[in-house]
């Protein structure tokens, strides 16, 4: 006679559990006390876990520092952000890239972690390059592939998508994140906020919108 099924049980698996507060209490530390200032021991301790299993998840703390990059800007970008699905104007789609990624360069999650990159760290360090890859490089090589896809359908006439999409990363950027690393107001919301999306696509549409004929 065959053992009865165990049930499944509810919720996460344990391991993913614990991964999950690994990496938020890496997160809320890291921006409190930045890169130096922060102890696995005390990332552990705000975890709820052992030193032990905050080391089986993460090797290091340099790689737990990237995770947390990775892991805050899935939080703030939709999932389906560069998805290329060929509806609706080209401008829409463009305003609502631009929109959630404002919000994500501007939030002070991402405003704190550029100021701890820009601390200074030993000759050698390997920490920022990994820092790019991690977070601002993903982001643009995914931007640069919608532009590509979209430039394939006719929507776009963009001969090199890596140039384009820093250009309108910088152009999304502007003052409003230059004040904010310097820790100036620079809030720009409402009315304002649209003002700005709506001159950026422009300018961009104008530069690589398609040629109707």
């Amino acid at each position: 006679m065959s053992a009865p099924a165990r049930p499944a049980s509810p919720g996460r698996p344990k391991d993913l559990e614990k991964r999950a507060a690994i990496l938020d209490a890496a997160k809320a530390l890291f921006l409190a006390r930045g890169y130096e200032g922060t102890a696995m021991d005390a990332v552990a301790q705000t975890a709820g876990v052992s030193k032990l299993t905050v080391y089986s998840h993460f090797q290091d703390k340099e790689t737990l520092f990237l995770e947390a990059v990775k892991a805050s800007c899935e939080d703030l970008l939709p999932a389906d952000l560069f998805d290329v699905r060929f509806q609706g104007p080209m401008r829409q789609q463009l305003l609502r890239i631009g929109k959630a990624l404002f919000r994500l360069i501007t939030s002070d999650e991402a405003v704190a972690v550029h100021r701890i990159m820009g601390q200074q760290r030993p000759a050698g360090s390997t920490l920022p390059e990994l820092f790019w890859d991690a977070g601002p490089r993903r982001i643009h090589e995914a931007f640069a592939a919608f532009l590509r896809a979209e430039a394939e359908a006719g929507e776009l006439e963009v001969s090199d998508c890596d140039l384009a999409a820093h250009q309108f990363l910088a152009l999304l950027k502007g003052e409003c994140h230059a004040r904010l690393l310097c820790g100036c107001p620079a809030a720009l919301a409402g009315d304002a906020l649209d003002r700005h999306l709506d001159a950026t696509v422009d300018m961009f549409l104008r530069a690589y919108g398609p040629v109707r004929r």
